[in-house]
């Protein structure tokens, strides 16, 4: 796993690395965490000791902690029947479709609605502002929105992601980088 030019960087080969002079650093988290607290002169960040400081903790594990993992799943459960021979397939589809059922699609709906009752206090994750949590939990919203309908029947999420796409910083970014599959509401 991990490209050879990225395994060059950091030896697991994970994208995204960030390398800031002597530091190489994996995990998006950890990166954002990293910047903010070395570059962000207070942005992006609650103060210290405050309870969106807590949240904002909270959001920006709980992006790759809790919300990744079933999203992951249900995508790996939608390659995988695809991946095995011809005449196992529709076993493999069943198998795939049962733990889907049983198991990730109950997940989802449970952090999806509680996203939704999240962002409906104050818009946001960590406070009143955006904070590098919602740069973090962008990534998982917009991979429920597009994977798994994250957006229906929720106002809140729907109206967080169209104000992270509207905000001149993350257009610059796309721009930048080049579209990706989840960057649209």
């Amino acid at each position: 796993m991990g490209t050879a030019s990225l395994k060059r960087v950091h030896p697991l080969g994970k994208a995204p690395v960030l390398v800031d002079g002597d530091v190489v650093l994996p995990e998006s988290g950890a990166i954002i965490e990293y910047v903010l607290n070395r570059y962000g002169n207070g942005r992006l960040m609650p103060a210290v000791k405050t309870s969106d400081w807590v949240r904002f903790v909270f959001w920006l594990h709980y992006a790759e902690g809790s919300a990744m993992p079933p999203l992951l799943l249900k995508l790996i459960f939608q390659m995988v029947p695809e991946k095995v021979p011809f005449l196992l397939r529709p076993l493999v589809r069943k198998i795939a479709s049962g733990a889907q059922k049983g198991f990730v699609d109950p997940q989802l709906l449970l952090n999806m609605d509680f996203w939704e009752s999240e962002l409906a206090k104050t818009g946001w994750f960590a406070g009143t502002d955006l904070s590098g949590a919602d740069i973090q939990m962008s990534f998982p919203l917009e991979a429920a929105a597009s994977r798994a309908g994250a957006l229906l029947g929720r106002p809140n999420v729907r109206a967080f992601l169209e104000r992270i796409h509207a905000r001149p910083a993350y257009r610059r970014a796309i721009e930048k980088g080049g579209p990706y599959a989840y960057a649209k509401p």
